[in-house]
């Protein structure tokens, strides 16, 4: 017999049917399930829905539930025996979390892949599938900030357009922390995120993959993915109307030279103007087939100078949250060596934790050396940064990702600086 009762009084045991409300503040990949883990327990009561349907036929009966409604949270999970719910995960250190972020990764990309795939076979978008997606790289950018961001930018070319949307899914959470906005909202940008390309998976393949510059009538063809995509969006049922604007206007510039609109910035939404900002981040520091990625560091530096692109007190709040050295950023330093950036220091941005490989004065590697720029005994900084170009990407992934960079990440090619080429 099915049951309609608070989330807060949901209890072990419990057969879950459905949540009540729009599936943005459901916090699981499906329902129809007995609730037998205690971290599902509290992720539900941490969502935002606030009541769901049980079947009392298939699982405990609410009665004992509902003897103890009235009680707060905390009290509940004392009775369960799982202690009270945090407000976030624990922080961990960049290697701790990077193996973690490695497998969301790879079930990210599948997913993703799933979807364009659907999409191209002419069904119906299943947005709903995102948001657990969407809680998870959530609960990994609290555990630690970087790792995921960072892993998300080494892309094979097989993977890259599922992976893009999974990067910009979690640069726009970063972000909107950054921001101050409150965690349904920065749950609402990373849905955003994640949808904002699903116009691409209607675009001619070859068009998308070509290795070599675009012609007039192929670039204007790829344009046309921010109104496909809004197409394929907007019958979407319970879909926030913000990811409805950043799969359209996520190409618009502030001085009002994007497209598909021309909008000019107040004319831009908040989410649209964010999104904007990483989306491009993450395209230039990816390799593609047509260009390898940029330094990450020096990707900040070039879009800084791209006056009228963006929203410049956004990027201001995007440099702060990526850090003005992103992880895996290559460095020279004063001591005429070059290093890797493999962790930030948020409260000096421009020293972050280095790993040491190579020496400038005899032009040959030294003994990877771990160094922390902001330690207060350390008198070596940095003077400037290093081209990727004509590095082993691999070798520079593993130097800060270890096990976790992707085997597909290219040995290295020669970088274009041309920002047309920017999709």
């Amino acid at each position: 017999m099915l049951k309609k009762i608070a989330v807060v009084q949901l209890q072990l045991g419990m057969y879950l049917q459905s949540f009540e409300g729009s599936w943005i503040h459901h916090p699981f990949w499906r329902v129809g399930f007995v609730l037998a883990d205690p971290l599902d327990l509290e992720r539900a009561r941490r969502s935002d829905a606030t009541h769901c349907w049980i079947d009392e036929s298939l699982g405990v009966r609410a009665t004992a539930a509902l003897r103890v409604a009235s009680q707060p949270v905390e009290a509940i999970c004392a009775v369960d025996g799982i202690g009270p719910p945090p407000s976030t995960p624990a922080k961990l250190p960049m290697e701790a979390e990077l193996n973690r972020a490695a497998a969301l990764c790879r079930a990210a990309s599948a997913e993703m892949a799933r979807m364009f795939g659907e999409v191209r076979m002419g069904r119906a978008v299943d947005a709903e599938r995102c948001l657990p997606l969407v809680n998870d790289i959530s609960e990994s950018l609290h555990r630690n900030s970087a790792a995921l961001v960072s892993l998300a930018r080494l892309k094979t070319q097989d993977d890259y357009t599922y992976m893009h949307c999974v990067a910009v899914c979690a640069l726009m959470i970063a972000l909107a922390r950054q921001l101050g906005l409150d965690e349904a909202a920065c749950r609402e940008a990373g849905v955003a995120g994640l949808l904002h390309d699903i116009g691409k998976a209607v675009m001619p393949v070859d068009i998308l993959s070509k290795p070599g510059k675009l012609d007039d009538a192929e670039f204007a063809v790829i344009k046309s993915h921010p109104l496909r995509g809004h197409e394929l969006l907007a019958d979407v049922a319970g879909l926030p109307p913000s990811s409805l604007e950043v799969c359209l206007h996520h190409h618009e510039k502030f001085d009002g030279s994007g497209y598909p609109h021309g909008l000019a910035a107040g004319e831009i939404s908040l989410f649209a103007r964010m999104g904007a900002l990483c989306d491009v981040y993450d395209a230039v520091t990816s390799d593609r087939p047509y260009k390898a990625g940029w330094n990450p560091a020096d990707a900040i530096s070039q879009m800084a100078r791209w006056k009228g692109h963006f929203d410049p007190e956004l990027l201001k709040a995007f440099i702060r949250s990526v850090g003005i050295y992103p992880i895996g950023s290559l460095v020279r330093l004063e001591s005429r060596r070059v290093a890797v950036v493999i962790e930030q220091n948020e409260l000096a941005l421009t020293r972050p934790v280095v790993k040491i490989f190579f020496s400038l004065r005899s032009r040959m590697p030294v003994p990877p050396t771990l160094m922390d720029l902001s330690a207060e005994h350390c008198r070596d900084s940095i003077s400037g940064l290093e081209e990727f170009d004509g590095w082993n990407q691999r070798e520079i992934a593993a130097m800060w990702a270890g096990n976790s960079a992707p085997t597909g990440v290219k040995s290295g090619a020669r970088v274009s600086r041309d920002p047309t080429r920017v999709r």
